[in-house]
C-alpha cells in the first residue's frame, strides 16, 4: 500500500516513520500547511496540497491526521478521487457528517479506517473476547478512563481547546477511545449524560469531561477524560459472575510496560496476567493495508465509527445543556 499522510502536528509525525519504515506500505509524502519546502528535515517528499495528493496516481490511500474540523471534506474528496482513508479519531463531529462521509465510502467502493488503536491491544482484545463469550455473566456496568498531560503546552487558539473543533473537553482525544471500545463490546447506546468543566487550563473546551451512558441492551457505563493530570488509562467490566478490569503502564505512544488484565471472582483470589506493550498503531495501519489487499476484512465495523460519533454529539449536546440525551 502507498500512502500520503495528511496532516504533520504531534500525532503526524508519530505516525510518518511507522508508515515508511513498514514492509507491508510505504509513504509517498506528507501534506501539511506548515510544509513549506519540497522535503521535511526527516527527508519526506511534501506535496503542494491535498490537490496534488488526490491527483498523484501511485497513491493507494490517504492517512489523515489533520485537524477534526478538515475530516469530512478529506475523506469525501479522497473517496470521490478513489483513494482509500485511513482517519484519525475522531471520526467527524457530528451524527449528520459522519453519516455522509460513510455513504461516500460506500459510493465508491473504498476502504475506510479508523484510528482506534485500542482494539487491537492484547489485553482490551482478550477483555472483549470475555464480553462476547459470557465468561463475566451478565454484563451489569463498565467504568473507563483515559487522562494524560501529553497537550498541556497546546498554545489557547489551537483548534484543540475550542468547542466547536474539538466538543467536550478530552472527548475527541482520549474519551473517544473509551465510546469506541464500550460500543464494540456493548453495542449501540441511547441514553446520555455528560458534564465538562475547565478546572486548569483555560481551555474554552474544557479540560475534563465525565460521562454516564445507558445501552439499548441494558447495561450503563461512566468514562472519564482529564487533561492535566498524570497518565491513567483504565477499562473495568462488571459482570454478574465476574469482573475484568485492564490497566495500562504507558500510552499506545510509548514503549514500554504492560498492560494488566485483572479477572476477580468471588470467593477465589484476583488472577492478574500481562501483556507486554505493543504498537497497537502499527497494527491497525497493517489491518487496514490488508484489509485494501483483500487479505482480511478490516475489524472495526463503519457504523460503529458513525455511532461513535453520534454518541460524540450527544456527549457534547449533554454538556452544553445539563440535560439527559436521548439517541
Amino acid at each position: 500500500m502507498k500512502a500520503a499522510l495528511i496532516g504533520y502536528g504531534w500525532w503526524g509525525q508519530h505516525l510518518a516513520p511507522r508508515i515508511a519504515e513498514n514492509e507491508n506500505m510505504s509513504l509517498t509524502g506528507i501534506c501539511a500547511p506548515e510544509l513549506t519546502s519540497s522535503t521535511t528535515p526527516e527527508g519526506y517528499h511534501v506535496y503542494p496540497n491535498y490537490e496534488a495528493v488526490l491527483a498523484d496516481e501511485t497513491v493507494d490511500a490517504v492517512i489523515l491526521t489533520s485537524p477534526n474540523q478538515f475530516h469530512e471534506p478529506q475523506t469525501v474528496s479522497a473517496a470521490a478521487a478513489g483513494k482509500h482513508v485511513f482517519c484519525e479519531k475522531p471520526f467527524s463531529l457530528d451524527g449528520a457528517s459522519a453519516r455522509r462521509m460513510a455513504a461516500a465510502i460506500d459510493e465508491h467502493g473504498v476502504q475506510l479506517a479508523i484510528g482506534h488503536e485500542r482494539r487491537f491491544e492484547p489485553g482490551m482484545r482478550a477483555l472483549s473476547e470475555m464480553v462476547e463469550t459470557g465468561a463475566l455473566g451478565t454484563i451489569m456496568h463498565a467504568e473507563a478512563a483515559f487522562s494524560h498531560d501529553k497537550l498541556i503546552g497546546v498554545p489557547l487558539d489551537n483548534w484543540r481547546t475550542k468547542k466547536t473543533t474539538a466538543p467536550a473537553a478530552g472527548m475527541t482525544g482520549m474519551g473517544i477511545h473509551l465510546t469506541d471500545a464500550f460500543i464494540g463490546m456493548f453495542g449501540p447506546v441511547e441514553v446520555v449524560q455528560a458534564l465538562t468543566a475547565d478546572r486548569v487550563l483555560g481551555w474554552e473546551t474544557g479540560d475534563l469531561v465525565s460521562v454516564q451512558l445507558g445501552f439499548k441492551a441494558g447495561m450503563t457505563a461512566t468514562l472519564s477524560a482529564v487533561l492535566k493530570t498524570p497518565h491513567f488509562i483504565r477499562c473495568h467490566v462488571f459482570g454478574s459472575d465476574r469482573w475484568a478490569e485492564v490497566r495500562n503502564d504507558t500510552h499506545p505512544d510509548t514503549p514500554g510496560g504492560f498492560a494488566h488484565l485483572s479477572v476477580s471472582e468471588t470467593g477465589k483470589p484476583i488472577d492478574t496476567k500481562s501483556f507486554p506493550w505493543e504498537d497497537t498503531v502499527v497494527h491497525n495501519l497493517e489491518a487496514f493495508a490488508a484489509a485494501i489487499d483483500g487479505r482480511a476484512p478490516y475489524p472495526i465495523p463503519v457504523s460503529d465509527m458513525v455511532h461513535n460519533i453520534e454518541v460524540l454529539e450527544a456527549i457534547a449536546q449533554a454538556a452544553e445543556t445539563r440535560e439527559t440525551v436521548r439517541l
